[in-house]
């Protein structure tokens, strides 16, 4: 599954507009590295996403679309979480 995809709907995103946007900006990282919207999100891949004052991490236990679309699914588990201040640069 697509990264923007994913992100919007494991809910780590609201809009996957909003995904792309932060993508492109070097806000998310995939395994480590920098990453394009169009890549690929496996079982065991781990995401770190720069929101504006937080990174989270998580690593991704499902990545199928049809279990991803229902409401309570469990898509990813939190791995680590540390604040950023407004300054900062995230990675």
């Amino acid at each position: 599954m697509r990264l923007d995809k994913f992100l919007k709907l494991a809910r780590l995103v609201k809009r996957r507009t909003a995904a792309q946007e932060m993508i492109e900006l070097g806000a998310v990282r995939l395994n480590g590295r920098e990453c394009k919207s169009s890549s690929e999100v496996n079982e065991g891949n781990i995401i770190e996403i720069a929101y504006i004052n937080r990174v989270l991490k998580v690593k991704v236990l499902c990545s199928d679309e049809a279990i991803l679309k229902r409401p309570k699914a469990i898509s990813w588990e939190q791995i680590d979480e540390r604040a950023v201040k407004p300054d900062e640069l995230p990675f």
